[in-house]
C-alpha cells in the first residue's frame, strides 16, 4: 500500500518495516541485553520518513491508535523479539538524538522500511550494509562490553528481488541475484560480528507467494507456489550459509529465524480457529486502498484483531503476534548465558 506496484511479478516486496513497550509475554527479563535491530519494514518502528509510508492513517490503528512509523496496524516482529527478551522495543535511529540513557541501554532499531542487502526503490533507503555503519559510528555510546551483551536481528524480506523485478528485470536472473544477496547478507552480518556482537538472529523470507499481492488476482484464494518455492530456495542458501559460519566460528553465534514455517504454522491455526467465515482466509488483507476520482480512501475491515495481514504485503498486529508464538519456542537460543 505505502509504494503501489502494478505488476504482479513484484513477489518479493515486502515492503519493508518511538519506544513503545509491550505486556512481555517472554521470558525471564534480561535488563542488561541490548537489542539491535536491522533490516526493513517488517522491523522498522519509526525510521521511514514522516507523512508516508507507515506514518499515515490507518496504520498503528490498533496499537497505538495513531501512527507509529510501523508497517501495520499495532506492532511488529520486533516488538514481539524485544518482549522475549524482556525488554522495551528499542528506539528507532532517527531518534536518537532525543534518547535518554534508559532507553539507548535497550539497543537501537536501524531497520527501515524498503531496505535491502543493496539499493533497491529509491536511494534514501540505507542498504543493510549502511544501517551497520550507523551503529558503528555510535561509538560513544556502546562500548565492547554492550556488544558482547547484545542481540542483533536481521530481517530481510525480498526487496532487492522486487525492486530487480520493478527494474524490468528478468525471472531467469532471480537464482543469480539470490546468490549475491545471500553473499552479501553473509557479509553484512559478519560486519556485525566483528563488533563483538554475541547473537546474531538472521530472518528468512515468509512465503512471498502468500502475500495478498500476491493472490488479489484469484480473489485471495491460494498462495502462487512458483513464487514461494523462490523463497525456499533464497531460505536454503541462508541456512546452509549460517550453518557454515557457525561451523568457521566454533560458536553457535548465528541463529536462523524460519520465518517461512511460521507464517505457515499462524495462518493455518487461524484458518481453524476463526469464528467469523470472512477470517478463516488469512490471505485477505484487512486494510484495503480505493481511489475514486484522484481521491484515496482506505477500507478496513471490521475486526483488525482477527486479521492475519494488515496490508498488501505486511502482517497485522494480529498475523505478527500469532507468527511470535510459532517462534517462540525456537528463541531460548537468543538468550545470552
Amino acid at each position: 500500500m505505502e509504494i503501489k506496484r502494478a505488476n504482479a511479478l513484484f513477489f518479493f516486496i515486502l515492503f519493508s518495516l518511538s519506544t513503545l513497550s509491550i505486556g512481555a509475554q517472554g521470558t525471564t527479563k534480561h535488563n542488561n541485553v541490548k537489542l539491535f535491530i536491522f533490516g526493513d519494514s517488517y522491523v522498522d518502528t519509526g525510521n521511514f520518513k514522516k507523512n508516508d509510508g507507515a506514518w499515515i492513517h490507518p496504520y498503528g490503528f490498533s496499537f497505538p491508535g495513531k501512527p507509529s512509523g510501523r508497517f501495520s496496524d499495532g506492532r511488529v516482529l520486533t516488538d514481539y523479539i524485544a518482549s522475549f527478551l524482556g525488554i522495551k522495543t528499542p528506539l528507532a535511529y532517527k531518534f536518537r538524538k532525543y534518547a535518554n540513557k534508559t532507553q539507548l541501554e535497550r539497543g537501537m532499531n536501524f531497520g527501515h522500511g524498503g531496505s535491502g542487502v543493496f539499493e533497491t526503490f529509491n536511494k534514501d533507503f540505507p542498504k543493510f550494509e549502511t544501517q551497520i555503519y550507523q551503529l558503528e559510528h555510535l561509538h560513544r555510546q556502546y562500548t565492547k562490553r554492550d556488544f558482547a551483551n547484545s542481540v542483533a536481528l536481521v530481517c530481510f524480506s525480498g526487496n532487492d528481488y522486487a525492486s530487480h523485478m520493478q527494474k524490468n528485470g528478468s525471472v531467469q536472473e532471480m537464482p543469480s541475484l539470490t546468490r549475491r544477496v545471500v553473499d552479501q547478507l553473509v557479509k553484512d552480518i559478519q560486519h556485525i560480528q566483528s563488533l563483538g556482537v554475541a547473537k546474531i538472529a538472521v530472518v528468512g523470507m515468509g512465503p512471498s507467494g502468500c502475500v495478498p499481492q500476491a493472490t488479489d488476482k484469484i480473489s485471495y484464494n491460494s498462495c502462487n507456489e512458483d513464487l514461494n518455492s523462490a523463497s525456499k530456495f533464497h531460505n536454503q542458501m541462508l541456512q546452509q550459509a549460517l550453518t557454515d559460519l557457525n561451523k568457521d566460528s566454533k560458536k553457535p553465534t548465528f541463529m536462523y529465524l524460519d520465518l517461512y514455517s511460521s507464517f505457515e504454522t499462524a495462518m493455518d491455526a487461524l484458518k481453524r480457529s476463526a469464528e467469523i467465515m470472512e477470517y478463516k482466509n488469512p490471505l485477505k488483507p484487512c486494510c484495503s486502498l480505493e481511489i475514486n476520482n484522484g481521491e484515496r480512501k482506505f477500507i478496513i475491515c471490521k475486526h483488525p484483531e482477527l486479521a492475519f495481514y494488515w496490508d498488501d504485503v505486511h502482517p497485522s498486529q494480529n498475523g505478527w503476534h500469532s507468527v511470535y508464538l510459532a517462534l517462540k519456542p525456537t528463541l531460548k537460543e537468543l538468550l545470552i548465558n
